[in-house]
């Protein structure tokens, strides 16, 4: 028996909207990102984006465990000598765009290169409960009730 490998023309793409509201960041982030590759169908191909197009709602109200909300830091490099900055989760959620800690952790779950970029692209992350996305008829995700540990207590 040959083994099967996906075309892009024999993709079928759904959609998904989850609800943040409570759930645990790293936990949320992984759901999302085999979400994405499509390893959750049966005819998951490494070399193709055959995954879900994944809408994130009330991302600003996601959780950390423990202390990570005060203790977490973020790092990233201006490109320039001793150009490296630091900022905490807690100021990221205060910040102008507290839905940017669902895109990086989704982000850093995904391979890099070519695809990964193109199934990052398949990712909406909203801070609020409303997205443009209703014409495409998504379907609704309960992720806190695939697992007690997904939802924060």
């Amino acid at each position: 028996m040959k083994t099967f490998s996906a075309k892009p023309a024999d993709v079928e793409k759904k959609w998904v909207v989850i609800d943040a509201t409570g759930l645990v960041v790293g936990r949320l982030a992984s759901i999302i990102a085999l979400r994405l590759r499509g390893k959750h169908k049966p005819s998951f191909t490494p070399h193709v984006d055959d995954g879900d197009n994944v809408i994130v709602i009330n991302a600003e109200k996601v959780v950390f465990t423990g202390r990570k909300r005060d203790q977490k830091i973020y790092y990233h490099h201006t490109g320039y000598i001793g150009g490296i900055k630091e900022r905490s989760a807690k100021s990221i959620f205060e910040g102008r765009f507290p839905e940017r800690i669902v895109e990086k952790a989704v982000e850093r779950m995904l391979p890099r290169g070519p695809l990964g970029r193109k199934q990052l692209g398949n990712l909406r992350v909203y801070p609020g409960a409303e997205h443009p996305h209703e014409a495409q008829k998504p379907e609704a995700l309960d992720v806190g009730a695939l697992n007690r540990k997904n939802k924060a207590a």
